[in-house]
């Protein structure tokens, strides 16, 4: 809304990206704070799952569902200082509405029927997710979105992907909304490292739309990914304030609602960016998480034996008698280097 005041009015200061990215981010963030703890106050109660460790049964009233309030409220930053005009804009925008509605479907059974186990089947969750990848991979290919495949520190595509690059995108998008979606499971564990991996994109997003520092970094220009860096910050935004209520002890949890959306769209950024395998930095917490589920399932059908005291693999470490504000801290600590070295890698080429 803001950058058609640059387009009608002349007002200059709406053109700049940075300034519309940092206005997302400031209003996403006091929003945010401000509409949190009013949304506490329904006390919407998390279902513990089951087979937590059972240190997580005092959680159980804790709200949940608070992915609501961060995802709205970057949606309505996003259409007041994003340029609604831009294609990459409007699928990410597609992309957050698709995903939340999936989310706050499975939350909302939960919730509902006070029992995890009768929200959405996994099957059913996994299908409307791949609908909704498969539409935005549609969307990039049929208009024309490059299907060239780069690799980090190598300036030339490997090679083109062709019709493939819409499965390679879906399965990108599905993967790591999967992957945060398993990495919250401990308070603000999956907040802070989506921080980090939106800040980085932010960074990759405006080096790829800007057409001197793309070419002086030898990354690939696409031309209007820019834009995105304003979806990046004003998620950001709303990050910070939802950290504020969520740092352990969290007084309101993301549920599915947030976290799909959060991982779909980092996949989703690092598509446009070009950036496909650098997200294995990017969001190296929530592919650590990922693999340890699937090595213990593989494990457990092939050898009869589980590989880890229990999965996702932070609770392998609280089965092992870590506190819970360790062991966040420590995946902190591990995603801030991770994304630090997915920076570095732009000017190795």
């Amino acid at each position: 809304m803001f950058y058609f005041f640059y387009e009608y009015f002349d007002i200059n200061i709406f053109k700049y990206i940075s300034v519309r990215a940092g206005l997302g981010f400031i209003s996403a963030f006091f929003i945010t704070l401000f509409l949190t703890p009013q949304f506490i106050k329904f006390s919407i109660m998390q279902p513990i799952c089951d087979f937590a460790p059972t240190s997580h049964q005092n959680k159980q009233n804790t709200p949940t569902m608070g992915g609501v309030v961060f995802v709205l409220v970057s949606l309505f930053c996003i259409v007041l200082f994003g340029n609604l005009s831009n294609l990459y804009v409007l699928i990410s925008i597609f992309l957050v509405i698709g995903l939340f509605a999936i989310g706050f479907l499975d939350d909302y059974l939960k919730i509902s029927n006070k029992n995890n186990s009768k929200a959405l089947s996994a099957r059913t969750k996994f299908l409307l997710q791949c609908i909704v990848s498969v539409i935005v991979g549609f969307l990039l290919f049929y208009n024309s979105f490059s299907t060239e495949f780069f690799v980090p520190f190598y300036k030339y595509s490997i090679f083109d992907m062709g019709m493939f690059s819409i499965l390679f995108w879906s399965f990108l998008i599905v993967g790591t909304s999967n992957g945060v979606n398993l990495t919250d499971g401990l308070d603000g564990l999956a907040t802070v490292p989506s921080i980090f991996s939106f800040f980085s994109l932010a960074i990759l997003c405006y080096v790829s739309g800007n057409v001197m520092l793309s070419s002086y970094l030898l990354l690939p220009n696409i031309k209007e990914a820019g834009e995105l860096v304003i979806v990046a910050l004003t998620f950001s935004g709303a990050l910070f304030a939802f950290l504020w209520f969520n740092s352990h002890p969290a007084q309101i949890f993301m549920g599915d609602s947030g976290s799909l959306v959060l991982g779909g769209l980092i996949a989703y950024l690092s598509i446009v960016s070009k950036n496909e395998i650098l997200l294995i930095l990017i969001g190296f917490i929530f592919l650590i998480e990922t693999l340890s589920v699937i090595l213990q399932l593989g494990s457990l059908k092939t050898r009869g034996k589980k590989l880890f005291l229990m999965s996702p693999i932070h609770h392998h470490f609280e089965q092992k008698g870590q506190k819970e504000s360790k062991i966040i801290v420590r995946f902190w600590i591990i995603a801030f280097i991770s994304n630090l070295l997915a920076i570095l890698s732009i000017k190795i080429r």
